[in-house]
């Protein structure tokens, strides 16, 4: 894929559903700068090169992080560590461009969060975003399987009284965009450069790009990134 812009700067595309599942981190919020500061301070508290572990945790439970990482005896206390390092950088994380508007034109109880955050880390990063919290937001406490398991996906969908393949999924990493596949949502709109390496049915900029022209429907400005 390609990052130059498309030469049609108006063309959208009208993508129909009956709800909208966003992931949080890269699409709602920017807490990309606050990812890296925690891992980094945890990678090297354990031995760890933070160059080689933060490209590992965009879209992942921290759980399955640390379980990929770290021995099973020392994992109990590594978990909670990061934990405590990601609620503290928290406070910094703001609005993706766009969030607020998009989610706040989108019908009560039509759409939801589906985060590999913990709840109290969503929670936290969402008022600090200054992004309202839907009705239903499932996290990394209410899922046996993270993502790239559709897990979350569909029991956000069975939360909304929606079928998956009614649902229109907003990610930004190549493990969340497989959980949507997994799921069989109707359609994947990709948010960020990050995007661009999965195979989201279109990729913007940033969510100042998606608007809501009714009901749960999308309109997006078509290919902005490919």
């Amino acid at each position: 894929m390609s990052a130059t812009p498309s030469t049609d700067a108006t063309s959208s595309r009208d993508l129909p559903a009956d709800a909208v599942l966003f992931d949080c981190d890269g699409v709602l919020v920017d807490s990309d700068a606050s990812v890296v500061a925690a891992w980094s301070r945890w990678a090297a508290d354990v031995g760890l090169d933070p160059d080689e572990v933060v490209p590992q945790v965009h879209g992942r439970r921290a759980a399955d992080t640390v379980a990929a990482l770290v021995a099973e005896p020392e994992r109990v206390a590594a978990l909670e560590r990061i934990h405590r390092y990601e609620l503290d950088a928290a406070a910094g994380v703001t609005a993706v461009p766009g969030a607020a508007a998009l989610t706040a034109a989108l019908p009560a109880g039509r759409w939801a969060v589906v985060t590999s955050g913990t709840r109290a880390l969503a929670t936290a990063r969402l008022a600090a975003a200054g992004v309202a919290a839907p009705a239903v937001l499932v996290t990394a406490d209410d899922v046996e399987a993270g993502k790239p398991a559709p897990d979350g996906y569909l029991l956000a969908a069975g939360r909304l009284g929606v079928d998956a393949a009614r649902c229109l999924v907003l990610e930004d990493a190549v493990a969340g965009v497989a959980a949507a596949r997994a799921a069989g949502v109707a359609a994947v709109v990709g948010v960020g450069e990050r995007a661009l390496e999965t195979d989201a049915d279109v990729v913007v900029r940033d969510l100042r790009e998606v608007s809501c022209p009714g009901g749960a429907d999308l309109r997006v400005l078509a290919g902005r990134l490919r």
